[in-house]
């Protein structure tokens, strides 16, 4: 049995982005683009597209990458072993 709101929610989002949003969209556009510029400038995203990468590399020169070790992969050995 599924709850009311499970099925509620979806379809109202799926009316919502399919017919509302088309229309609704280039009305308010105009509004909300100077307030998300103002919480979140250029900046702020060419930061953090740029850490992954700078993680990744200091991942690889540590010696650890995909939690791997300097001393080779982590192997579990097997307790019941005959």
């Amino acid at each position: 049995m599924v709850c009311i709101p499970c099925i509620v929610i979806p379809v109202l989002l799926w009316v919502y982005k399919r017919f509302l949003e088309p229309y609704i969209y280039p009305i308010i556009s105009p509004i909300i683009t100077p307030i998300i510029r103002r919480f979140w400038n250029k900046a702020a995203v060419d930061q953090t597209a740029a850490n992954p990468t700078d993680q990744h590399k200091a991942a690889e020169c540590n010696g650890t990458s995909n939690g791997s070790t300097a001393n080779g992969p982590k192997t579990v050995t097997d307790k019941k072993a005959d």
